[in-house]
């Protein structure tokens, strides 16, 4: 099975060719360009120096939040783009869950967390076993004092992964409950990460067409709050 996969969902953008679970190829971008400018090209020469085609594609995959409101936005409208003229299944990915794939060979608890900003994290998280994930809780938004919390109760070391891994660490460190950053190259987000996370969609019938594509946010944005607050 090949696997187009993008990741936009924060500030490195990425595109990336698997096959089944062997990676092909990756482009990774941390230059501070758009994600509008820099993405598509980047798939375009990936998919040259493979020597494939879209059409050889059997699944389009995209990470689809939580993360940055336009960065996600993006990545969704380009997944959806590439996968309606040939009509390929969609495998709508957790930005957590495809970073926690990142890190599965390592063992143990996993949690992957990005910076909401407002003293909040998008955070989920995972226990890593024989190389396989298992999902410990949802993706939501929630303050650090209450992932302390939830960490404390666990009882177990957390290996960090994500834009927030610095933030959570901090967090969890000033309690005294430990755990580990993930190295420089498995940090961030990937669209490897996000390939390897659309294979279990796939084999677990989770895969969905471009038309029923949507992001999944986890929170509304500043201006719909804004909006709400002018309400009341």
């Amino acid at each position: 099975m090949k696997i187009l996969a993008l990741e936009t969902s924060a500030v490195t953008a990425s595109a990336a060719v698997t096959e089944d679970d062997r990676l092909l190829a990756q482009s990774f971008q941390n230059s501070g360009l758009t994600h509008s400018a820099t993405l598509m090209p980047m798939v375009s020469d990936l998919l040259k120096n493979t020597g494939l085609a879209l059409q050889d594609m059997d699944v389009i995959a995209v990470a689809a939040g939580p993360g940055s409101f336009t960065g996600v936005r993006i990545g969704v409208a380009a997944a959806k783009g590439l996968a309606w003229p040939e009509d390929k299944p969609c495998a709508p990915c957790s930005t957590l869950e495809s970073m926690a794939w990142q890190c599965a060979h390592v063992g143990g608890e996993i949690c992957a967390a990005m910076d909401a900003r407002r003293n909040q994290v998008y955070c989920a998280r995972f226990r890593a076993e024989g190389g396989a994930l298992i999902r410990l809780t949802e993706d939501r938004a929630m303050g650090l004092d209450e992932l302390a919390a939830e960490v404390r109760a666990a009882a177990a070391p957390q290996a960090l992964v994500g834009d927030g891994a610095h933030l959570v660490r901090a967090a969890l460190e000033g309690q005294g409950l430990p755990c580990a950053l993930m190295p420089p190259h498995l940090l961030y987000q990937t669209a490897w990460g996000v390939a390897r996370c659309a294979l279990e969609l796939a084999r677990g019938g989770g895969l969905i067409s471009a038309a029923a594509m949507a992001p999944s946010y986890h929170r509304l944005s500043q201006a719909e709050r804004e909006r709400l607050e002018r309400m009341k």
